[in-house]
């Protein structure tokens, strides 16, 4: 399609792509990170889940003895807002062929005081030294080709407020998936897409942080609409990723008390499951 052409013509590379340059974090001391939250990657009115857990990934790699993130879960708090924010990290434990740290991502309320905005745990280790067994009955999710998908530009804003996290990445929406953009939606809670950043890098495991949380809420195919806030998010990178778009398919399965849980699939171009998650959200209801 013209489209993928395009981008394939001016695909950026690991370290110099847009997301690379936003999750960069600038060294203060041993321990503690510098950065400047994008509004690039804002959603209504707070910065995206998913591109917070690449920021906070991105300060553990650094400040581990290990670059690659295993697993890593999340404790949302308080909704961050583009601008300046603090990262501080602290090792738990090194091992030989895992490590464990801790981090979390300040920023300062009006009145000049610190606000807690998110709290990981995450064990990190060499995904190149894992070995090459695979046993799952796991299979890639039944996703349209790609130029039968849709993206955000072929229909109406999701939701009101920003959508600019819309603008740096690919995403290509199934169809069964969308009944929700057109006011008939299925009530099963599933959605599936094709993802990638809208520059053309490739994946690696700090981008699958993204991808988890980058697709719209399945709240939406369940009938509700608004902003629906991660409480709890947990990813598990199980492979380096291999390059060309992931396939992205989203499940909900239960809806109750005013808090749904997503379980998240993404799939490399060499059909591999190359990270799996599970998130708590918060919906409004009524």
């Amino acid at each position: 399609m013209p489209e993928a052409a395009s981008v394939a013509a001016e695909r950026a590379v690991t370290g110099d792509s847009e997301f690379d340059r936003d999750t960069a974090v600038t060294r203060r001391e041993p321990g503690v990170y510098d950065i400047d939250l994008s509004a690039g990657w804002t959603i209504i009115n707070a910065v995206n889940g998913g591109y917070l857990l690449a920021v906070l990934g991105r300060a553990l790699a650094d400040a581990l003895p290990h670059a690659d993130p295993f697993t890593i879960s999340a404790h949302y708090l308080t909704a961050s807002q583009p601008g300046p924010a603090v990262v501080r990290t602290d090792v738990v434990r090194t091992g030989r062929t895992l490590s464990t740290g801790q981090a979390s991502l300040f920023q300062y309320a009006e009145d000049g005081t610190e606000v807690e905005r998110i709290r990981v745990l995450a064990s990190y280790g060499d995904l190149d030294a894992l070995p090459d067994d695979v046993r799952t009955t796991a299979k890639p999710p039944a996703i349209p080709p790609m130029e039968q998908c849709f993206g955000p530009e072929d229909g109406p804003a999701p939701v009101p407020g920003s959508s600019a996290i819309t603008d740096r990445l690919m995403l290509r929406l199934d169809p069964a998936t969308l009944g929700w953009a057109l006011g008939q939606p299925s009530g099963k809670g599933e959605m599936r897409a094709w993802f990638g950043l809208a520059d053309g890098r490739d994946p690696d495991p700090l981008s699958l942080l993204l991808a988890v949380d980058a697709l719209p809420p399945t709240a939406f195919e369940i009938g509700l609409s608004g902003w629906v806030p991660t409480v709890e998010l947990t990813v598990h990178v199980r492979c380096r990723p291999a390059p060309g778009p992931l396939r992205v398919s989203i499940t909900t399965r239960n809806l109750a008390g005013g808090f749904l849980e997503e379980d998240a699939e993404v799939w490399d171009s060499a059909d591999r499951l190359v990270a799996q998650s599970r998130q708590l959200a918060r919906v409004r209801l009524g």
